[in-house]
């Protein structure tokens, strides 16, 4: 958290009400994972003895733990805000306190399954009452900060209950044998009896909290179903949306069966309780440690790529996890099995944001959130089952013997599965097309980003016109389209800035002769933006299909004009440059070189705003083209401006010719074909 961060979360914390409210929160998220990890143990543990009934069991809570949510929720939600929201949420707390009181005393897995559903629908009050109290407490400016902090009880405390878990295990055990009268108490009656206080204390800290207004009418939300419905129809058509998706909810698969079957297999490895909230733990102190160090380890990565190769790793960690057999190892790989779930979460949620409209991104989430309540419930619902219908198995060859049980299984295609999906996230993601992901992790380890010799691999081929004012660039760049069309090749002819709707309002203000007080690192940054969504949107879609894209203008005019014209710093431009365009590079490059005198003569009309620049901005923007083509002479072709027009031609044409692939006739398209014709 940032310094600015962390002085926001304390001035809100000092807000009497709401360090109540969040004080009440930490101590319920708490409990609700002290929970969690104490019922599935219960009925681990009244089921012990069969593996296929303790896996049906444990199985059982979880299903009882999210139907009401999946059922109930857009029920619960308009019905619980009717009511005053600090009596909705303390009479929520002493239902929780006493249901989950009772469970150790009344001591049957049928009570469980009760208990579970009834602490489940109650939440399903207090959670909406909660969320509408909290922007009621804090003022406006306050409330990211204050919703951050919410989150961060919210799964910060989850491995701290895990931890807190194992310890009163580990505390129970020791007053069974040390008081007689207590040795039939079940290991799991400790930490119910501190989660229900827990439950009692966020009850009392709630009754004393006052001045949360009452709510006149009721919120309508509306149903799991009609929201994925309505949700699927937003992310289906959009490519990049649609990986994340897909990606997201297949972690949610393989964490639902991990979940599933983490208590018998934690038991087949030979730990008690105790082992079983430390594997619990370590999934959530790897995701704390993927979400603040993983993108800082691997910041030269597409974050793009990182997100399937996460998935990937993922997939791979846990089938090692199925596989092993020693608990110390299963703990450290499960570590890593969460640092790889935290990178992709984190990725995962800022992509969307990014990348989705203001108006559709909160039905995106809602999407995104209700998919994975269902997800998790079939997975769950299926892992338990599949588990205890393969049953225990003992596999011997000669005197080796290894144990293969229905929990192995369930991990092992929870691992093929988070692979598979991972694959397919980074094939509808990957913006590096053409880069091998091996060389760019490499790079990226080293802090370094990768870029290949002679430009990124694509299927298609890219010439770039490169040239002064009046150099005849504009010329050449579409009588080299037409002659390629000419030849059968698909071809998109295009130009910078201004090939996109975003391109045509930046040009609109690059050239304005009335910005004469743009600053050149403005400057440079609005030429990047163009060329960002130039690449993004026109160049790489057409390299992919495997066409011929001819661009008047690309990276080395911002070299040129802007590095040497402007006199910016040179690596500043290109590495701005080099991110913008994800290191997208032509495979050829034509610099037409014409001397600026004789160039603006060739001008006619008003002058732009970069025309306009004395002569000598113009001398420092040639030099820069002539020495950037003399850095790098295999990848241009240089041909002197003062030549007649149809000799330069024939030499652009005979260059090209050496690297033109073969033709495959396509409909061609003409990106500038809409547009006003440029002045060279």
């Amino acid at each position: 958290m940032t310094v600015l961060g962390r002085r926001r979360s304390t001035h809100v914390l000092a807000n009497a009400p709401f360090r109540r409210l969040w004080t009440a929160m930490s101590v319920c998220s708490m409990g609700d994972w002290l929970n969690i990890l104490a019922l599935t143990a219960l009925a681990g543990n009244l089921n012990a003895g069969d593996y296929r009934t303790q896996s049906l069991a444990i199985g059982g809570v979880f299903i009882a733990k999210m139907l009401p949510a999946v059922l109930l929720g857009p029920l619960a939600g308009a019905f619980a805000d009717r009511f005053d929201r600090r009596l909705t949420m303390f009479c929520s707390d002493l239902a929780r306190f006493a249901v989950v009181l009772s469970i150790p005393l009344v001591g049957s897995y049928q009570w469980v399954i009760v208990a579970t559903v009834l602490v489940e629908c109650v939440n399903l009050f207090w959670v909406p009452a909660k969320e509408a109290t909290v922007p009621n407490l804090v003022p406006k400016e306050q409330l990211e900060a204050a919703n951050r902090l919410n989150l961060l009880v919210t799964y910060g405390s989850a491995p701290v209950a895990a931890m807190l878990f194992a310890a009163l295990s580990v505390m129970a055990d020791l007053v069974k044998r040390l008081v007689p009268p207590l040795s039939g108490m079940d290991a799991t009656a400790l930490p119910l009896f501190v989660n229900a206080c827990a439950y009692l204390a966020s009850a009392i800290l709630i009754f004393t909290l006052r001045g949360i207004p009452k709510r006149d009418g009721a919120i309508s939300t509306p149903s799991v179903l009609k929201q994925i419905v309505d949700g699927w129809r937003f992310v289906g058509g959009n490519r990049l949306v649609r990986g994340l998706i897909i990606g997201m909810l297949g972690a949610f698969a393989a964490g639902g069966a991990v979940v599933g079957v983490a208590k018998i297999y934690v038991e087949a490895l030979g730990g008690g309780d105790a082992a079983y909230g430390v594997v619990f733990g370590a999934v959530f102190v790897g995701m704390a440690l993927g979400m603040f160090f993983g993108l800082r380890l691997l910041s030269g990565l597409s974050r793009r790529r990182l997100f399937g190769l996460a998935l990937i790793v993922a997939g791979m960690v846990l089938a090692a996890i199925a596989l092993v057999h020693n608990l110390v190892i299963v703990v450290m790989l499960t570590v890593l099995l969460g640092a790889c779930a935290g990178i992709a979460w984190i990725i995962g949620y800022t992509l969307i944001g990014l990348e989705v409209e203001d108006s559709l991104r909160g039905r995106t989430f809602s999407f995104l959130q209700s998919t994975a309540r269902v997800t998790l419930l079939l997975v769950v619902a299926v892992a338990n089952p599949l588990a205890a219908l393969f049953g225990a198995h003992v596999l011997g060859l000669g005197d080796i013997t290894y144990q293969f049980d229905g929990s192995n299984l369930v991990l092992l295609i929870g691992g093929a599965l988070a692979t598979v999906v991972g694959v397919l996230a980074l094939r509808h993601m990957d913006d590096r097309k053409g880069v091998p992901l091996s060389a760019d992790l490499i790079a990226a380890v080293r802090g370094e980003q990768y870029e290949p010799e002679g430009g990124e691999q694509v299927p298609g081929l890219f010439v770039a016109f490169e040239g002064g004012e009046g150099s005849g660039k504009t010329t050449q760049s579409r009588l080299l389209a037409i002659w390629l069309r000419d030849q059968g090749y698909d071809v998109v002819q295009t130009r910078e800035p201004g090939s996109t709707k975003v391109g045509m309002r930046l040009r609109a203000i690059l050239l304005d002769a009335a910005e004469r007080g743009l600053s050149p690192r403005s400057e440079a940054l609005l030429y990047a933006a163009d060329r960002a969504e130039h690449v993004e949107k026109v160049i790489r879609p057409a390299l992919y299909r495997g066409a011929i894209v001819v661009s008047d203008r690309y990276v080395d005019s911002s070299l040129a004009y802007q590095g040497a014209g402007r006199s910016l710093d040179p690596t500043d431009v290109s590495k701005m440059n080099a991110w913008a365009t994800g290191g997208l590079v032509p495979h050829l490059t034509v610099l037409i070189d014409t001397p600026p005198q004789v160039g603006l003569t060739r001008l006619g009309g008003a002058a732009d705003r970069i025309e306009a620049e004395p002569l000598e901005f113009h001398e420092r923007v040639r030099k820069e083209f002539r020495k950037l083509a003399a850095a790098a002479p295999d990848r241009y072709l240089v041909a002197d401006g003062m030549l007649p027009s149809e000799e330069i031609t024939r030499l652009i044409q005979d260059r090209v010719r050496e690297i033109l692939p073969d033709p495959v006739p396509r409909e061609s398209e003409d990106i500038t074909g809409t547009m006003p014709a440029i002045r060279d």
